[in-house]
């Protein structure tokens, strides 16, 4: 075949997105032909993008059609890992929507099931493909500036208003999304995280539930990270700030790199600054008591490339037609998560959690939290009240 056939599950925000992208051709190896929806009443817009498209009112009915060859799983997080395993039971290749789930142990079983599978298990981290990020693991993994010493993250670019969160009943519930801007914000940010600085040891989470906002989840969340070889981090994210930044800052033994994003001035800038000796022998060797190494700063080139879902989608379909390299693997989706759900446990219970979390007791934990949610609906009932909201972003 010279196309996969595609069908996407629900048509929210994003859902409606690949509608958008397939109609202005922006898929040249997708032929989007099905979407499933449990309000049919967004099968209208949809025809309008592709009038062809099938609909479907359940998921199970899309993937029994045999009209597709993967899906893509848009629906609310608690459902990405169900989903994930009914589409490789169905046969088909499936490429989910962050974050990979709300808890570990769902997503890790979610990952145990696509070993058995022969079909690609995939998951949506556009951000890795801005080039900015890019060049940052580049260039921390060539090695030439040595080990990372100190990791620091400040994104609290997510201001929402009152009003966001109150635009549906589930928004901001334990219940109804597992969490708040770490869960629904963040979750590329944290994949970032790991993916350029590796994983973390420890972490010492502080997440504060309705700091800023009428809501059961946390709006505000400092992170502590201890690494392996004994660098330590901090991420800072909140809903509460404004203008807030986006600040990514990478010290190595000899060098720093600092990648500063402004979306709403359209300026990103990568810089770094190459020390004369490496910080670990310049601290040991240098005669005086208040030298310091020299440093060069210096902007860092790369290609320009903006993070697009698009190329995450034709990623997927080039790797399914002909093998080429996927942008991520499904089961990397956990390493996020995992700082995430660390970060609540440790919480939760004011103390530093180690890797691997008890995934069982962070189970535990989560669902006291969800028995005292204020989101009680069905769920299917409460997506058909809200239908012109999205469960996404």
């Amino acid at each position: 075949m010279d196309k996969i056939r595609l069908g996407v599950i629900a048509i929210g925000n994003q859902g409606g997105n690949y509608l958008k992208s397939a109609a202005e051709n922006k898929l040249p190896e997708v032929d989007l032909v099905a979407v499933a929806d449990i309000d049919e009443r967004k099968f209208v817009r949809a025809k309008e993008f592709l009038p062809d498209v099938a609909c479907f009112s359940t998921a199970d009915e899309l993937m029994a059609s045999g009209l597709c060859d993967a899906v893509v799983i848009a629906t609310p997080h608690y459902f990405h890992p169900p989903m994930v395993i009914a589409g490789l039971k169905a046969g088909l290749h499936v490429l989910s929507e962050k974050p990979a789930g709300v808890y570990t142990k769902q997503v890790r079983e979610a990952i145990e099931f696509s070993k058995t599978s022969d079909k690609v298990y995939a998951i949506m981290f556009q951000q890795r493909t801005n080039s900015l990020y890019r060049k940052m693991k580049e260039i921390i993994e060539s090695g030439k500036y040595g080990e990372i010493r100190r990791v620091s993250w400040n994104i609290t670019e997510w201001y929402r208003p009152q009003s966001y969160y109150d635009s549906g009943s589930w928004r901001a519930t334990w219940a109804g999304e597992g969490g708040g801007v770490m869960m629904n914000q963040c979750p590329h940010q944290l994949d970032l995280l790991q993916w350029i600085c590796g994983m973390p040891s420890k972490v010492r989470g502080f997440c504060h539930e309705g700091k800023w906002h009428d809501i059961e989840v946390e709006d505000d969340v400092t992170i502590y990270l201890e690494y392996p070889n004994g660098a330590t981090g901090t991420f800072i994210t909140s809903t509460g700030d404004w203008p807030g930044a986006n600040r990514l800052e990478v010290t190595l033994d000899g060098a720093q790199l600092l990648c500063d994003v402004d979306e709403a001035a359209k300026h990103h800038t990568l810089k770094i600054c190459e020390l004369s000796r490496p910080l670990s022998d310049f601290t040991k060797e240098a005669p005086g008591g208040f030298d310091k190494p020299k440093g060069n700063w210096i902007t860092v080139e790369h290609d320009g490339r903006s993070a697009a879902h698009e190329i995450v989608l034709n990623a997927f379909a080039a790797h399914i037609l002909r093998g080429e390299p996927l942008i991520a693997e499904g089961p990397e989706g956990i390493n996020g998560l995992t700082i995430a759900n660390a970060a609540f446990l440790s919480s939760w219970l004011d103390k530093t959690i180690e890797l691997p979390i008890d995934e069982d007791l962070y189970l535990e934990k989560l669902n006291e939290k969800i028995k005292g949610s204020s989101y009680k609906k069905n769920l299917r009932e409460q997506v058909v009240e809200d239908m012109s909201q999205s469960y996404i972003g």
